[in-house]
């Protein structure tokens, strides 16, 4: 069986995908979803789908190894940020080499970095005169938004795009993509001994 832990900081939509994705298929399981954020909607998400939470806070997770031993426990295939605002701590990292992706909703590296995430994002995109936003999945290491690149695709910038109309259509970007992108890593790797 192959293991997902998802790591969601916000309302959960993008995680809540990924789970409806694989409920259903043989051979893959949400295991766990863990939030930085108590107040997160995506452990109220989580709970609908009957999937375990855990909450931790930065000092958990920054200044202890108690998220990592965790995480060592559950023995994740995958470690999948989806909506996660937080830089990976690099215990973490070099615990899961190329188990860990991301997706970022524009050009990487170019709309990439600290700060750089949702309306900022979409805004910076518009205001740069982009025609085609992209999303990007990638592998995380211990800087933002900078490891290899995995996947990309694009939806157009139309006349008159706000922040937030531009953020639906990258939105059905990410839901289309996700899931798909994580299986097809799933069935390249081979199950933990």
């Amino acid at each position: 069986m192959k293991n997902i832990v998802l790591f969601a900081s916000g309302s959960g939509s993008n995680a809540e995908n990924i789970a409806f994705f694989f409920k259903n298929r043989p051979g893959v399981e949400v295991s766990y979803i863990l939030s930085n954020r108590s107040d997160a909607g995506v452990l109220q998400r989580a709970k609908k789908l009957n999937i375990k939470t855990k909450v931790f806070d930065k000092e958990m997770f920054f200044h202890s190894d108690e998220v990592l031993r965790f995480l060592m426990d559950l023995s994740p295939d995958l470690i999948v940020l989806a909506g996660f605002l937080w830089l990976v701590p690099q215990n973490i990292v070099e615990a899961f080499p190329d188990r860990i992706i991301n997706i970022h909703p524009a050009l990487l590296p170019k709309y990439g970095g600290k700060g750089m995430y949702g309306q900022h994002v979409h805004r910076a995109v518009i205001e740069n005169g982009e025609k085609k936003p992209v999303i990007t999945i990638h592998y995380v290491n211990d800087k933002y938004d900078d490891g290899d690149i995995i996947f990309q695709a694009h939806c157009p910038v139309k006349e008159g795009d706000t922040p937030e109309t531009l953020a639906e259509r990258v939105h059905r970007l990410e839901y289309e993509h996700y899931p798909r992108v994580i299986a097809q890593i799933l069935e390249k790797r081979q199950s933990p001994a």
